[in-house]
């Protein structure tokens, strides 16, 4: 084990109301990091079905989008820790939120030339710079206030985070999907489709520029109050060593259970506005279909609340396998009706995903002691879910059905369940979860 330094923070003591009005003012805008994370990712689901027009592309080309965004995390989750082992918290923040800028600008390049791989290559970098940043933002709004109201700051946090996931796919499919209903490419050629493409091209990086525009005043803010955050070296931690982790049966089967619940998320929101198009179902426009992934997300937002009241008189497994099998009956039903009930049974899958991760991760963590932290950066990289499980699932859309396709998250719920289960004899966990 190395026993190079590695960075351990601590808020300055200021005194005055000045320093602590300050601190404050930076927590909101670390709340508001929180809202583009969600709102970025959720951005994705709204890419798909565009791109897949834009380029007439088959189920599992577009979700080659989810793919390039997520891989990110397993690629880079333990790099980032490793910088900010070495430059610090802020610094590290700083960083991450300048990635991020820079993947948005690489939207203009992939535009510009109308090439499909090109949009792959800036949603990369843009999930680079969301892990790193991610990497960071947890403990970062920790440590900006009192150490005793850290969990409450922690749970806003997450709540803006659901807030962004709600928000951003209304407003992506308003700006972005929006011309799909008059016209679709498959019906062009030459110069014609030439035109189509970029100006629909130019849609999507007039979006992303603006997010690009909002990362760049919150990385100055963060980078003016560098100095805020005292951070002393303490040993670090040969990251290497926390694959040993995965030798725990518990431990192992919580992050596998955290790969396939994003896989499965991912996964039915990605292929959402396009099942709510079908005839069969809502027989709704691109825009339309679009703008209700808000209450997909917005039910898994809502379902965190209320997870987290049933969490205080119900063990955290059997609250995880209701949801888990309540995931699989939802689908089912989607699947096996029609129209509005087929619809709607699907968008209400969000609800039931809303305490897993949380609840995933908490099990998983259990009894991890002062190795908690290096538990955490593996089951990051399990988020890589979100690229292994879309692109199956589109696979099998474009062998079958959409309907079929469903099968595929109904495999992820059934995993999950299954991993309540295992922990069910565990007698060690809490009988309560925090909001996390």
């Amino acid at each position: 084990m190395n026993s190079s330094p590695r960075l351990e923070p601590r808020i300055d003591q200021f005194s005055g109301s000045a320093p602590e009005g300050h601190v404050a003012y930076l927590q909101w805008f670390v709340f508001g990091l929180f809202f583009v994370f969600g709102g970025i990712t959720s951005l994705n689901d709204v890419l798909v079905p565009k791109l897949k027009e834009l380029f007439e592309l088959n189920y599992f080309q577009a979700m080659l989008i989810q793919t390039a965004f997520f891989a990110a995390y397993f690629v880079v989750s333990l790099p980032a820790a490793i910088l900010v082992q070495k430059i610090g918290y802020m610094r590290g923040a700083v960083v991450g939120l300048l990635i991020m800028m820079v993947g948005c600008l690489l939207f203009i390049p992939a535009a510009n030339f109308g090439l499909f791989i090109a949009f792959l290559g800036a949603l990369f970098v843009l999930a680079t710079g969301v892990t790193l940043v991610q990497v960071v933002a947890n403990p970062l709004i920790s440590m900006l206030g009192k150490p005793t109201t850290a969990p409450s700051r922690l749970t806003f946090a997450q709540a803006f985070n659901s807030l962004g996931t709600t928000v951003f796919p209304w407003v992506g499919a308003t700006l972005i999907l929006g011309s799909l209903a008059s016209v679709s490419a498959s019906e062009l050629s030459g110069e014609a489709l030439a035109v189509y493409r970029a100006t629909e091209s130019a849609v999507i990086k007039h979006a992303y520029l603006g997010i690009g525009a909002a990362l760049a005043v919150v990385a100055l803010v963060v980078w003016l109050n560098r100095n805020r955050l005292i951070e002393e070296k303490a040993p670090r931690v040969d990251l290497s060593s926390s694959f040993s982790l995965l030798k725990r049966p518990r431990f192992a089967f919580g992050a596998l259970g955290i790969f396939v619940y994003v896989g499965a998320e991912v996964a039915v929101a990605s292929l959402m506005t396009n099942y709510l198009m079908q005839a069969d179902t809502l027989a709704l426009s691109a825009q339309d279909a679009g703008e209700r992934l808000a209450l997909y997300w917005g039910g898994a937002l809502v379902g965190r609340f209320i997870g987290a009241f049933l969490m205080r008189f119900i063990p955290p497994w059997k609250v995880l396998v209701v949801v888990g099998l309540g995931a699989i009956g939802l689908i089912a039903v989607s699947v096996f009706t029609t129209n509005t009930v087929s619809g709607y049974a699907l968008l209400a899958v969000g609800l039931f995903n809303a305490i897993m991760f949380p609840t995933i991760f908490t099990l998983a963590s259990a009894g991890l002691g002062n190795r908690a932290a290096e538990g955490s950066g593996i089951i990051c990289m399990a988020i890589v879910g979100g690229a292994v499980i879309p692109p199956l699932t589109g696979l099998v859309a474009d062998m079958a059905t959409l309907r079929a396709a469903l099968l595929i998250p109904v495999v992820c719920y059934f995993v999950i369940a299954l991993y309540a289960l295992f922990c069910r004899s565990d007698q060690t966990q809490s009988k309560t979860l925090p909001l996390i």
